[in-house]
C-alpha cells in the first residue's frame, strides 16, 4: 500500500473516490489484515484462492479453511454493504460534535433507526483499544458535573457536589511537552477519596506526575507523584487547560450525539427544561401555537407593534 493510500482521507471527496465500491473496501481490509500477502490463520500457509460463492472470502490451499476479509471485525456476518460501514466510520470519526443514530440514518439512507443505532454502538465499542497502556509522564486530572435527572431524581436539584440530578465524571489527560496525547474519562459515583483513588490508579501508570487542583481527594495516592495547584482567584481552566478542554469536548459531544446526556439504559428521556437562547436585538417576539389554537391569518396594514409595548398594554390601569 502506498503512502497516499495508507493515510487517513482528508475530505469527503477523497474518501468517496477511494472507497467508492465494495471491491475497494475489501482491498483495503485485505491490505490491513495481510500487509505481506495472505496467511492462513489456521495453518499459516500463504496459498489461497478467492471464492466466487462467498463475497471477499479466501480458501486456504493447504487446509481448506475459509477466511473472510471481515473476519474478527465488527463488520463480519453483517448484511450491510462495506461501503455503508466505511461511510459510518468516517462520519463518526470526523464529526467534531459527534453524530447521533438519527443523523446517521438520514446521512446513509438506512431503512431503520435500529440499524443506525447498531452501527453507532458497534463503532463506539470498537474505538476503545482493550490493550491500551495507562497514561504516563505528566497527567492532568480533574472532575466535572454534567446536569441531568432521572425519573427518580427530584425536580429541584441540590447544590454542591452531590450526585442527585447530575452525572459525575472524572477525566485525565496525558501531556507531553505542552501537547495533549491521550485521555481517559469515567463516570464515578462520587468525588470522595475512594472513587478518585480508584480512578487514578486504574488509568495512570506508577511514578506518574499527577497535576490536579487542591481538591483533597487526590492526596496520598500510592506510587503517584502528586502536585496540587491552588486555584485561588484563577480560573480552573488556566491551571488545568487540557483537562477542561476534555470536559468541554465531552459536553459538546453529548449535545451533538444525544442532544443532552441521559442514563445508559435509555428507558426514559431526560427530565429537564430546555430554555432557548435569547433572541437577537430588534427581533420581533413570535410565539408559535399548536395548529388547533392558531388564529386565521388576516392581512393588516397596521405597523408591527413593539413586543414590550404590547405587554405593557396588557397590564391593568
Amino acid at each position: 500500500m502506498s503512502g497516499s493510500e495508507g493515510r487517513f482521507p482528508k475530505s469527503l471527496i477523497e474518501f468517496q473516490g477511494r472507497f467508492a465500491t465494495e471491491s475497494a473496501c475489501a482491498e483495503y481490509l485485505f491490505a490491513r489484515r495481510w500487509p505481506e500477502g495472505f496467511v492462513c490463520p489456521g495453518c499459516g500457509d500463504g496459498r489461497a484462492w478467492l471464492l466466487k460463492a462467498k463475497a471477499f472470502t479466501y480458501e486456504c490451499a493447504a487446509c481448506g479453511r475459509q477466511t473472510s476479509v471481515t473476519a474478527g471485525t465488527i463488520m463480519h456476518a453483517s448484511k450491510l454493504p462495506l461501503t455503508r460501514w466505511f461511510w459510518a466510520a468516517f462520519l463518526m470519526a470526523t464529526h467534531s460534535n459527534g453524530i447521533s443514530a438519527l443523523q446517521l440514518q438520514s446521512q446513509l439512507g438506512l431503512g431503520s433507526y435500529r440499524t443506525a443505532w447498531m452501527l453507532c454502538a458497534k463503532l463506539r465499542r470498537a474505538m476503545v483499544n482493550p490493550e491500551r497502556e495507562p497514561l504516563c509522564g505528566i497527567v492532568e486530572a480533574d472532575e466535572t458535573i454534567i446536569p441531568f435527572r432521572t425519573k427518580d431524581d427530584p425536580i429541584i436539584v441540590p447544590a454542591g457536589r452531590s450526585g442527585v440530578g447530575k452525572m459525575l465524571v472524572a477525566g485525565a489527560v496525558e501531556v507531553d511537552g505542552g501537547t495533549p496525547r491521550r485521555a481517559r474519562l469515567k463516570v464515578i459515583e462520587g468525588f470522595g477519596k475512594d472513587e478518585i483513588h480508584a480512578f487514578v490508579l486504574g488509568i495512570v501508570a506508577p511514578n506518574t506526575r499527577l497535576v490536579t487542583d487542591d481538591w483533597p481527594s487526590y492526596n496520598d495516592i500510592p506510587d503517584i507523584k502528586h502536585k496540587a495547584i491552588t486555584i485561588g482567584p484563577m480560573a480552573a481552566h488556566i491551571v488545568l487547560p487540557w483537562a477542561h478542554r476534555l470536559f468541554s469536548n465531552l459536553k459538546r459531544w453529548g449535545l451533538g450525539v444525544y442532544h443532552g446526556l441521559r442514563r445508559a439504559n435509555l428507558q426514559h428521556y431526560p427530565r429537564r427544561v430546555r430554555v432557548p437562547l435569547q433572541s437577537a436585538p430588534n427581533t420581533a417576539c413570535r410565539v408559535r401555537y399548536a395548529a388547533r389554537y392558531r388564529r386565521p391569518h388576516r392581512p393588516s396594514s397596521l405597523p408591527r407593534a413593539d413586543p414590550q409595548d404590547s405587554l405593557a398594554n396588557l397590564a391593568p390601569n
